[in-house]
């Protein structure tokens, strides 16, 4: 008789010891991966989406310190009439301000000169959370070059060869280097604490003003952020430095809450002097109309006799108790006024769009109507043009409104306390780095797509001061 076939030959014991040693591995599995005890890395699963640093990364160049250092170690020569050893203290920022009247909030505030951002802007760059120094990751390359103390110091009664020689020496030193080999420049940056132009000298004529910088072939393929831009391309202007460095959010906050509360007894408001040199200039008209409001106008004389408006107590207080701030041309386009007036929560008046709309695109909102007013220069140059009748018919409601923009523009244009690692707002700086990141990125773009880098990255752009049209 034939043996019948078992069909399952599972014995039930050994089923349920199956089932019990699968229970326990299990558990033992989610154990350690609650304790995080697995192999398997659940916090880093990838490492691309681990790298919050990703398309961030900044490399600086470990410059010889004749770029850099030695320079400001000889800081009594750096400008011809005015010895700067006091303004290079406390990292670039200047001596803290002692304010008695209570002008100023209890925040960090400094009388930092205005020629100083490469300084700031350096040493913030050491707190940068996205430094690497693998070049091979990074986005961008920074070049802490002195750029704009160097041509300052040299700026009179020097020849042309010796204002352009450290320049071509570090160009020379940039062309060696294998990051440099990488994009040919297009991804380097540097800070110019002084207006474009005094990079930008066209000639050899002993006469002419600045250096030749930004024309030598090298410099021509990287990118310069200085206090105002020229119409070259490859110029890009963030703020300039003001008085105040918050350490904190908390004080930016604390600051922005007491200009709001400010009582503000004049209508308008200018600071400076006259250009009597300058054929073009309307500050003298300015000036004029200013005297003459009846006591709706404060003006704060900048003259060799007495100088108010190197007193930055002097400076705030003034525009701490105007509406509006009057913000024309002087010898140049910009001013580090207007960046004074707007941390003051005092609404800019400008004349020329090359005094702020086309120049700090990263920091100042592309809507300017929004948080200043424009008078054209031609409507005030022949006399019969009234500065306090315009601004006195814009309404209460217009004004609070502009000026509520303002204050929020106050994080944003100010250079925190580089010593600090509390400050948890993006301000000038940060603006400046996003900015260049992204530009820097664009032209990584034209490269993938099989385009010229070099089209019109360095070009003359003859209508960048044309004015631009509000969003």
């Amino acid at each position: 008789m034939e043996k019948s076939v078992c069909r399952s030959c599972y014995n039930p014991c050994e089923v349920m010891s199956l089932v019990a040693l699968l229970c326990f591995t299990c558990l033992c599995l989610d154990y350690l991966t609650f304790n995080g005890k697995s192999n398997r890395d659940t916090t880093h699963p990838n490492k691309e989406s681990a790298d919050l640093c990703s398309g961030q990364y900044i490399y600086v160049y470990d410059l010889p310190s004749r770029f850099n250092d030695e320079i400001l170690k000889n800081c009594t020569s750096l400008i011809k009439w005015i010895d700067m050893c006091p303004a290079v203290v406390n990292e670039g920022l200047g001596p803290r301000i002692d304010d008695s009247r209570g002008i100023l909030s209890h925040g960090n505030w400094f009388a930092t000169n205005q020629f100083l951002l490469e300084v700031i802007f350096r040493n913030r760059m050491r707190q940068y959370k996205c430094l690497t120094n693998d070049s091979s990751l990074a986005s961008a390359v920074f070049v802490p070059f002195y750029s704009g103390l160097d041509v300052g110091r040299h700026l009179w009664n020097f020849s042309t060869s010796v204002r352009d020689s450290l320049g071509q020496d570090l160009a020379n030193w940039l062309a060696d280097r294998p990051e440099w080999k990488k994009m040919w420049g297009r991804d380097h940056f540097l800070i110019g604490g002084r207006i474009s132009w005094d990079f930008r000298r066209q000639t050899n004529n002993g006469s002419d003003w600045g250096n030749n910088l930004m024309f030598q072939p090298e410099f021509k393929n990287t990118t310069m952020l200085s206090i105002e831009s020229s119409s070259w391309n490859n110029d890009l202007a963030i703020p300039y430095p003001t008085y105040f460095h918050p350490s904190s959010e908390t004080e930016v906050l604390e600051w922005q809450n007491k200009v709001r509360k400010q009582e503000r007894p004049y209508l308008f408001s200018f600071a400076g002097a006259p250009r009597p040199s300058l054929e073009d200039s309307i500050r003298s008209e300015l000036i004029n109309q200013c005297q003459a409001s009846n006591g709706t106008c404060a003006l704060l004389t900048c003259s060799y006799v007495r100088n108010k408006c190197n007193d930055p107590v002097e400076v705030m207080n003034v525009f701490e108790s105007s509406v509006f701030c009057l913000q024309p041309p002087g010898d140049s386009y910009t001013r580090r006024s207007t960046f004074d007036s707007i941390l003051a929560g005092c609404i800019p008046v400008f004349f020329h769009p090359g005094s702020a709309y086309v120049q700090y695109i990263w920091h100042l909102p592309k809507n300017y109507s929004k948080y200043s007013v424009f008078i054209r220069e031609d409507e005030v140059k022949n006399g019969h043009f009234s500065i306090k009748q315009v601004l006195s018919r814009i309404s209460s409601d217009a004004v609070l409104s502009m000026r509520e923009e303002v204050v929020k523009l106050i994080p944003r244009i100010v250079y925190a306390d580089p010593r600090s690692r509390d400050h948890k707002f993006q301000d000038a700086f940060d603006t400046a780095v996003k900015g260049v990141l992204e530009r820097i990125e664009s032209i990584r773009r034209r490269v993938s797509d099989g385009m010229d880098p070099s089209h019109g990255f360095s070009d003359q752009n003859s209508t960048k001061f044309d004015m631009p049209v509000s969003a």
